[in-house]
């Protein structure tokens, strides 16, 4: 075994089939695709159907709506630009993103849109690299003016309002004052979409193709991408956003004529990739082993690091707790981690099995990606429900939790 580790055990192995086997079998998971690995030994299920009322089964190849596990993998492209010196972490973002120049910033993040001040200086690569550029879906401040506004523009996923293609979203949101101070405090979501936009101005490049070229093709992710093409759409299984308050399975979306049936107008680093197991634990195998695959450089050691460990002050970290703690009922349980780096939590702290240094993130379509230096472990577990009850959530807890009760030592 690399590294000295050694795998699962087979007892570890089987508990985890069989906890894996009663969420699908409790008729609250249709169905789902996992997969683990520890140095050379990888182990996949695949349980279930691909509907709720059967269908097809789940297969290895079946391929997810990543939703937010798309995060760690769009910074990827942003960290090559670091890399070459295309980019730099100080620099101000306005030079490719003019309309984030000479912001105005709320006076309290629930006042009126008018109630301003002039942001004390310009927003750098480095604030939208963390999440702390002054705007994100705060699922603290719901029903406040700014957050109203964000939601009715069309600048967040999933809601009956398509988002706008890249050019005509960063119209709207320049159009917007801050929340908060550029660097000042950590918040979620809409810096990681602001990066595919940034990525594409800078190389010139549709932000697909600039991803394709430099990480699926040399990672060889070749199921990958923002939309799934017709004659692989049977690949894709329908998402559901069960009722919170009976449980019944209303889809959200279909696999033929669904959100991913075309190429999105706005290809979203924040949301929006669709995957397969193993094209993800390419991904973060890669990180894992400093920033190669196969022998071939993908990112620098250094770009690999930063991405992986904590880059939050205490300040913005106690934003990045709140959220986690305070949100429970919504996000079940999901995100406390203590820090984040760059598109990805990364653990501060011991709260639960997985040790300190474990980095990735979950999705809210029932996805959930993470690797664990210490363990020299990846796990990847894809479902097609979303979190709009805790059932998904509950399944990745018991993933995670019976995952490091398989670990051989």
């Amino acid at each position: 075994m690399e590294n000295g580790t050694r795998g699962f055990t087979k007892t570890g192995l089987s508990r985890l089939h069989d906890v894996l086997a009663r969420h699908v079998e409790s008729g609250r998971i249709p169905g789902l695709v996992a997969l683990v690995s520890r140095g050379d030994e990888t182990h996949v299920e695949t349980i279930g159907t691909m509907r709720h009322d059967g269908g097809a089964p789940m297969r290895r190849d079946t391929i997810f709506r990543m939703a937010s596990t798309s995060k760690p993998v769009s910074m990827a492209a942003a960290m090559i630009l670091i890399d070459e010196c295309r980019l730099r972490f100080d620099d101000p973002v306005q030079e490719w993103l003019p309309e984030l120049a000479d912001r105005q910033v709320l006076r309290r993040y629930d006042s009126p849109l008018d109630d301003t001040v002039p942001a004390r200086r310009p927003i750098t690569v480095r604030d939208v690299l963390t999440s702390t550029f002054g705007l994100g879906m705060d699922m603290t401040s719901l029903g406040t003016p700014i957050m109203n506004e964000i939601f009715s523009r069309g600048l967040t996923p999933n809601l009956p309002e398509p988002m706008p293609e890249p050019d005509e979203f960063m119209r709207r949101l320049g159009e917007l004052p801050l929340m908060h101070q550029p660097g000042e405090r950590w918040q979620y979501h809409i810096s990681n979409d602001l990066i595919g936009v940034l990525v594409a101005r800078v190389t010139g490049q549709p932000f697909e193709t600039f991803l394709r070229e430099r990480l699926f093709g040399p990672l060889g992710m070749t199921d990958t991408g923002f939309h799934v093409p017709a004659d692989q759409i049977d690949r894709l299984p329908t998402l559901y956003a069960p009722d919170p308050q009976s449980g019944e399975f209303l889809v959200w979306d279909e696999a033929e004529g669904g959100r991913w049936s075309q190429p999105p107008a706005f290809p979203s680093g924040g949301g929006g990739l669709v995957s397969t197991v193993d094209d993800y634990h390419a991904y973060f195998r890669m990180l894992l082993n400093g920033g190669t695959h196969r022998g071939e450089r993908i990112l620098s050691r250094p770009a690999v690091e930063l991405m992986t460990t904590n880059r939050l002050t205490p300040e913005q970290q106690a934003a990045r707790h709140a959220m986690a703690t305070d949100n429970v009922h919504i996000s079940h349980g999901q995100g406390q981690h203590g820090g984040w780096g760059l598109g990805m939590a990364v653990r501060t702290f011991r709260g639960d099995y997985a040790p300190v240094g474990q980095f990735g993130w979950d999705g809210g379509s029932g996805t959930s990606s993470y690797a664990d230096p210490a363990n020299q472990l990846t796990g990847l577990l894809l479902t097609q429900v979303g979190a709009s009850v805790p059932d998904p959530m509950r399944l990745m807890h018991d993933f995670w939790t019976t995952l490091y009760q398989a670990l051989d030592n």
